[in-house]
């Protein structure tokens, strides 16, 4: 699953991306190891950016460890005389494999729930009691169904529920509160410490987990909260709901929001250069080939995909 950069430099990171790029074509070049410990230490921002690059390529392991070890990096390249296009086209291929041992670390908490999902959502699935439920993408949920209660246990990432017809009470519970939805269709996202409701039938009652305050959200609405508020109420997301379809639905979105979006769809990084952040973004694009959908935005928008790695990628100014 692809990683997020937290906000981290743009320029930083692509400066980590290069050194990484530089120590694998010449693993035993002293002066590279050098000069990458001399950019390593030069401020607090390169060594996050460093962290990053090694957690998405898995291959920055012993120097994560020993950040005076760079010559450890990339054992598997000892020896070889490879150029550094070479060594960046070879990649792409190890990478890939790599990135299934990364995915699998980065969502091992997420195994032992009743429900997971990696890049790829998971399809309508029915409950004993008769609901529907789709995951996307990130997405980890527990089921507990007893005599007198139906609850939804939402971990992290995105559910959308198509409630069946019980008279037991149903309750979908997040780090942030509970959802009490009185026979509806809805969507729930659990992200950065919030939830996102957005109700497309019926009403939801929201509550937050600390403060006890409510709300009553209707049909066309939603809501966001966390353990202590709720917002005002605000029209409910379409294009919330357009991922059980496959689909990423962008209505004058900001590109980097689209990115943002699309990266949880794909393994590796995706990032974009803050040039062209604030470029707005129409249309429906596919979930299940995400280079397919960078390639619409390339052809619309002033923008070229640049891929240094195959775990790599950046939207930046044509």
């Amino acid at each position: 699953m692809s990683t997020r950069s937290g906000g981290l430099d743009y320029a930083a990171l692509q400066q980590a991306a290069d050194w990484f790029a530089r120590l694998s074509a010449e693993p035993d070049a002293r002066h590279l190891h050098d000069a990458w410990r001399q950019w390593h230490g030069r401020n607090e921002v390169n060594p996050l950016a460093w962290s990053y690059v090694a957690r998405v390529s898995q291959r920055f392991a012993p120097l994560q460890e020993d950040v005076p070890g760079a010559n450890q990096t990339l054992a598997h390249l000892r020896g070889s005389q490879r150029s550094r296009r070479q060594v960046l086209r070879g990649l792409s291929i190890v990478m890939g494999s790599a990135l299934l041992g990364w995915g699998s670390w980065q969502q091992r908490g997420a195994w032992t729930r009743d429900f997971h999902t990696g890049v790829v959502p998971m399809g309508e699935q029915l409950l004993a009691d008769g609901t529907r439920i789709w995951l996307n993408s990130g997405t980890a949920l527990d089921v507990n169904f007893s005599a007198g209660q139906r609850e939804l246990k939402l971990y992290s990432g995105e559910i959308l529920i198509n409630t069946g017809n019980d008279s037991r009470p149903f309750v979908v519970e997040t780090a942030q509160g509970r959802l009490r939805p009185l026979g509806t269709r809805f969507s729930v996202r659990e992200q950065d410490g919030r939830t996102q409701l957005n109700v497309y039938e019926g009403r939801v009652q929201a509550a937050c987990g600390d403060s006890g305050q409510t709300r009553i959200v209707p049909a066309g609405q939603g809501v966001g909260f966390d353990r202590h508020s709720l917002s005002a109420l605000h029209p409910a997301q379409p294009g919330r709901e357009a991922w059980a379809k496959g689909v990423l639905m962008a209505n004058d979105m900001r590109l980097a929001d689209f990115v943002g979006e699309l990266a949880s769809y794909r393994h590796g990084h995706l990032g974009i250069d803050p040039q062209v952040a604030n470029l707005r973004v129409m249309g429906t694009y596919p979930l299940h080939d995400t280079d397919q959908a960078l390639a619409m935005l390339a052809q619309v928008l002033p923008v070229r995909i640049e891929r240094p790695f195959a775990w790599w990628v950046n939207v930046v100014p044509r």
